[in-house]
């Protein structure tokens, strides 16, 4: 073990492990294999039942009514090449969202991707690194992991490393480093390690847990109990009427086809990988899809300051010493270079004294957020630590008070202090003040802007910092957030009571030397109030909360830990691009609730009129070639577009109840209307063909009328998209070869006339259900997400 430490494998001793299969190989969380794919996308229950009846048809029927099996192929077909573009994006993405992983190998510290890690690799560990396979400590130097993703065990627990008689305590995957550096040796990689086998599944690519999916499964599982006794019933009517087989078999299909909201599932499936795709062009890697509709549904948004409101980097401002018999700049300069990986902190410090002292450390005590200081003894220079003023100070004292009077001011300040050990991190005895270093923290120049877009969107803001409440609230009040200037401490508030946490959390803003515990207590106590709530963050102290968070939203510069537990990346470290993640989901919501209801209103009035039929014993009111046409002009093609159109309507719940109160009604008046305008065509001398070209004229101007009132509110490419199905229908009666291919005979102008009028009223029974369910409905918010409407080439999908 100690060779192993000291040089790490060798080239071929990895070699031999890659041969061996012993490399860690896992799936990446943010997309699923091809052949999964194409599983999903072509062996589903609507294509099988799609499939039988296509098939009856080339039996028994004519083969133009069998066009409708084309849409198996439309949607498998487009279905597999929007996810796979989808799965490109992400993998692409994924590879430049991964950590590297710090290994020795022949002696050199190397970095590789995790994938190339094998068993028995010498890992390396530092702050704000990812566990990635399990492993034993074989080097510790402070070394202190947090494993509550793993046990739920709040506190970060000490490893040290191991000897010749007593091996080292064990890492497990999923855990994260918050203090201190180490290695470990890799144990168990791949599909063997800890978290792999606990989170295999649940980290998988998936489209699951949203409300828009769920809603969309509800729907298929009502329509597929009720397309089996509906159907026995249409086919027992159609049998009935000593028609030939074929006929019988016709009416059937027409009617089950019909009933079938086939391409419901593929609109839902491109919507959201058209929005990935989108977002990749922004550089915004989305781990899990439903992110896209969360952060849509999102009504809190809780920011943390450092790396969110302000750029990751900071500048030494000024140091004031508060005593002349302490060497203040040596101290600060042993600390700073102590660390060969410094914190942002130290960095600051260490760009002001490049160089050691040379002064020998006994003992260091790493940085933690929970201390929120760090520390070093050393030889015959005693205890020094720089941190918080406000943790190492005593209140009242002189250099507290100038310390709070600067942290006011938006600056960060610390403390030096002399103590006599630090043998015992939890009690450092006397502590001597030493001096005030005032730090400058860079507020980012997209930050104000991207806050007023959130205000006006009705996002309520909760900024949660570890820093000193009053350096943020100065910070937060300088970006015209409200409520600013009521920092909340955190040390004050009620950690055993949530009740009373959710009230605090309710009516205040900004809050201040916050643990990482707290921060998922916060998160905890807003969802208790029923919020949706978005956590964003880029250090390892927001993992918790990033995990608990409704949506995680990490800075790609972020640490490994965070990122990795983190729904959506801004690559680009953007926080002005999670205005364009709103907008995704919103259109993404919105757009799909639109064409759900032409779907859903189809399926209605599927049923009515096969029931109707079943009841009544009349050959069904048309054939499935005009289904097929029909549902072509009105669903088909228009949804396309309207399901990756732009829209900037609020997500909000109860999607299967109001595209309900849009679809039952609307499918009764169609089904209605068309029935009716069938019963007088048969009333006369009409033929068969005559009669269903009458119900279909009806059908298509009911369901177009739909579709107009759907597509609102209009703009050209709206207005040009309904006129043109309009269109492509007069043209499809007005062409004989395309009228003789899908059976349509005017019996008379005057047939004609009254099918279309009929067409008209129940669009104006329409209309009035329309403005009903509109006004049950919220206006959509003002303010166009400019980054999403303003780009022509997006405007009307990928």
């Amino acid at each position: 073990m100690e060779q192993v430490a000291e040089r790490g494998l060798t080239s071929a001793e990895v070699a031999e492990r890659v041969a061996a299969g012993q490399a860690n190989d896992v799936r990446r969380r943010s997309s699923r294999s091809v052949s999964a794919i194409l599983r999903s996308n072509v062996l589903t229950l609507f294509n099988g039942v799609i499939g039988a009846l296509w098939v009856l048809i080339m039996i028994f029927g004519e083969w133009q009514d069998g066009l409708f099996g084309l849409v198996i192929v439309a949607n498998a077909g487009i279905g597999i090449i929007q996810e796979l573009r989808a799965k490109r994006t992400l993998d692409r993405l994924a590879i430049v969202n991964e950590s590297p992983v710090k290994v020795r190998r022949d002696g050199v510290d190397t970095d590789i991707p995790p994938q190339r890690v094998v068993l028995g690799d010498l890992v390396l560990l530092r702050p704000g690194d990812q566990v990635l396979v399990d492993g034993e400590v074989v080097d510790a130097d402070g070394l202190e992991v947090d494993e509550s993703l793993l046990t739920g065990e709040a506190d970060p627990v000490h490893k040290r490393p191991g000897d010749p008689d007593d091996p080292g305590d064990e890492v497990l995957s999923g855990s994260f480093v918050v203090a201190g550096r180490g290695a470990y040796v890799a144990t168990r990689v791949g599909r063997d390690a800890y978290a792999a086998r606990l989170a295999e599944e649940a980290s998988a690519f998936s489209l699951s847990h949203s409300e828009l999916r769920e809603g969309v499964t509800r729907f298929i599982k009502y329509v597929t109990w009720l397309v089996i006794p509906i159907g026995a019933l249409l086919t027992w009517s159609q049998v009935s009427r000593q028609t030939s087989v074929g006929e019988a078999v016709t009416g059937t299909v027409a009617g089950i086809v019909t009933m079938i909201p086939e391409g419901l599932v593929l609109m839902t499936s491109i919507a959201f990988a058209v929005g990935v795709i989108r977002l990749g062009r922004r550089r915004c890697l989305v781990q899990e899809l439903p992110a896209i509709e969360i952060l849509a549904r999102v009504d809190t948004l809780c920011l943390d300051k450092t790396g969110t409101l302000t750029s990751g980097g900071m500048e030494l401002d000024e140091i004031r010493p508060l005593r002349d018999d302490l060497p203040v700049h040596e101290a600060l300069a042993a600390l700073a270079n102590i660390d060969p990986h410094p914190n942002p902190t130290a960095l600051a410090v260490q760009t002001r004294y490049p160089d050691s002292p040379g002064w020998t450390a006994l003992t260091k005590v790493p940085f933690s957020s929970a201390r929120k200081w760090s520390g070093a003894e050393f030889d015959g220079h005693g205890g020094w630590v720089l941190g918080a003023p406000d943790v190492l100070l005593p209140p009242g004292s002189p250099a507290y008070e100038e310390a709070g009077a600067l942290a006011a001011t938006g600056l960060r300040v610390l403390a030096l202090c002399r103590v006599a050990s630090l043998r015992d991190p939890d009690d450092l005895g006397a502590v001597e003040a030493a001096a005030v270093v005032v730090l400058k923290q860079r507020i980012r120049p997209d930050a104000a802007e991207t806050l007023a877009y959130f205000a006006e969107q009705r996002v309520t803001l909760k900024v949660i910092s570890g820093d000193n409440p009053e350096s943020v609230s100065a910070i937060v009040t300088s970006l015209g957030i409200p409520g600013g200037e009521r920092a909340v401490d955190a040390r004050t508030l009620p950690d055993d009571d949530p009740e009373k946490l959710a009230e605090i959390m309710e009516t205040h803003t900004v809050f201040g030397r916050v643990s990482p515990h707290q921060k998922r207590l916060f998160v905890g106590a807003l969802q208790s109030r029923g919020h949706t709530v978005a956590m964003t963050g880029d250090g390892v102290n927001d993992v918790l909360a990033l995990k608990d968070a409704d949506l995680g939203v990490a800075m790609g510069s972020g640490s490994g830990a965070t990122r990795a537990v983190a729904q959506i990346v801004l690559m680009d470290d953007g926080f002005a691009g999670l205005p364009s993640v709103v907008g995704e989901g919103r259109r993404v919501l919105a757009n799909i609730e639109r064409v759900s209801g032409l779907f859903l209103t189809k399926t209605f009035y599927a049923i009515v009129l096969s029931l109707l039929t079943g009841v009544i014993g009349l050959a069904f009111p048309f054939a499935p070639r005009h289904s097929t046409l029909i549902n072509a002009l009105t669903i088909g093609i228009p949804a396309f577009f309207l399901a990756l159109a732009p829209s900037n309507e609020r997500a909000r719940s109860g999607f299967v109840p109001r595209v309900l109160r849009l679809a039952v009604p609307a499918g009764i008046v169609c089904a209605t209307a068309v029935y009716l305008s069938y019963w007088i065509a048969q009333s006369g001398s009409a033929t068969l063909e005559e009669s269903r070209t009458s119900a279909v004229i009806t059908l298509f101007v009911a369901a177009w009328w739909v579709l107009a009132l759907v597509a609102r509110p209009y703009v050209w490419w709206r207005v040009a998209l309904v006129a043109s199905m309009a269109g492509m229908f007069a043209l499809a009666l007005a062409i004989p070869f395309v009228r003789e291919f899908f059976a349509l005979t005017v019996a008379s102008p005057a047939a004609g006339l009254t099918a279309a009028g009929l067409g008209v009223a129940a669009g104006a029974v329409l209309t009035g259900v329309f403005m009903i369910t509109r006004s049950r409905r919220s206006a959509p918010i003002q303010g166009d997400i400019q980054s999403v409407q303003d780009r022509p080439a997006d405007t009307l999908g990928t």
